[in-house]
């Protein structure tokens, strides 16, 4: 499913137009982004959580030659899905 398609769903599913919807959308991962840059946490009781979490640095190869490389520390955003999603899925 694209963007595109999500946008179309969200209006079927709540009589928004598609402007409307889209508008929402964007505003919700706007939200989103800003809310895990901030606090690092984002949890949508029955839905799941998105959270901020460190990478440690760590040794690994370059597929192409072998040679070791070096990939350095970095932030990643995790998701955890909710039971309530969890659930739905298992249908």
């Amino acid at each position: 499913m694209t963007k595109a398609d999500l946008i179309v769903k969200i209006a079927e599913e709540s009589g928004l137009t598609k402007v409307n919807a889209e508008r929402a959308l964007n505003a919700f991962t706007k939200s989103v982004e800003n809310v895990l840059v901030k606090e690092g946490k984002l949890t949508l009781t029955g839905f799941g959580t998105f959270q901020v979490e460190e990478r440690k640095q760590r040794t690994g190869r370059n597929p192409r030659t072998g040679a070791e490389i070096t990939i350095p520390a970095s932030k990643v955003v995790k998701f955890r899905p909710g039971k309530l999603l969890k659930e739905s899925v298992k249908k």
